[in-house]
């Protein structure tokens, strides 16, 4: 399984063939799973005059009709649910403050898969099971926390599990624990750093912080340097989406030249929106 560079050798090195080969079986099993589990994709497929049977290639994807958000709030809360509700184990959500939240409904094969894709991240980055890993984003329907937290176990990390705010507090837990890995927004790191200089903490010289995962908003170049200068440590950014599974989507490598898409498990298609 893990090694010194890879969480998951071979699929993190698959080749391309292989792993088209993996994705077409993928799509075909979702797209006939959800056409037998769920009356709104059994209706959707219909007006499209999609069958399971026409997806033959990865190109198939654009027969499939688009999902959109106002599917999600106008068939909530489990409306389009393809499991029986007994089997789903966690619910997380967005906020909902334009609406009905979206709903994100987990069964226990969606945990396996989303703490190895999360676990699988955090090694990218260089997290490992020495390192203590500080998880500031916040705990609850809010995927960020969780999903952290999930990887960090999985790999056998020490966690500390503060979620959000109580400042003064979170940096004094990461300068007794020794945290070696932050995980919070960019925001909130940047307010870390300057209340540690309020404070009089150097987290250069006090702090062990080595690498920080940072994610759930926007974030410039130059906030990452500040980060990086402020902090003293390696900036990686992080991706995901209530939609799908919150954080374990796509991270950055050591080489920081973009995000890598863990393609197992997430087709990518790039849309045109004007055309």
């Amino acid at each position: 399984m893990a090694n010194s560079k890879y969480w998951d050798e071979k699929i993190e090195t698959m080749p391309v063939q292989e792993l088209r080969k993996h994705q077409l079986g993928k799509l075909r099993e979702q797209v006939k799973h959800c056409n037998d589990n769920s009356a709104f994709y059994r209706k959707k497929f219909k007006a499209a005059g999609l069958k399971p049977a026409d997806i033959k290639t990865l190109d198939d994807i654009q027969k499939i009709p688009f999902t959109v958000k106002n599917d999600l709030r106008d068939n909530y809360p489990l409306g389009m649910l393809t499991v029986k509700p007994v089997d789903v184990v966690e619910i997380h959500a967005s906020s909902g403050t334009t609406g009905n939240p979206i709903i994100g409904a987990y069964t226990t094969n969606d945990m396996t898969v989303w703490e190895e894709l999360m676990a699988r991240s955090i090694y990218t980055t260089g997290g490992r099971k020495e390192d203590v890993i500080h998880i500031a984003y916040g705990y609850g329907l809010f995927t960020g926390g969780l999903g952290f937290h999930y990887g960090a176990h999985k790999i056998g990390s020490m966690t500390i599990p503060v979620s959000g705010g109580m400042t003064q507090r979170q940096i004094k837990l990461m300068k007794d624990l020794g945290a070696t890995v932050l995980c919070c927004t960019p925001s909130f790191a940047v307010y870390l750093a300057e209340t540690m200089l309020k404070v009089g903490v150097d987290p250069k010289k006090d702090l062990k912080l080595r690498i920080g995962l940072f994610g759930a908003e926007p974030w410039s170049n130059k906030i990452r340097e500040r980060i990086e200068a402020d902090l003293g440590i390696e900036a990686f950014d992080v991706y995901g989406l209530t939609e799908l599974c919150g954080p374990g989507v796509s991270i950055e490598c050591s080489e920081h030249n973009g995000l890598h898409i863990w393609e197992d498990h997430f087709l990518v298609e790039t849309i045109d929106p004007e055309t």
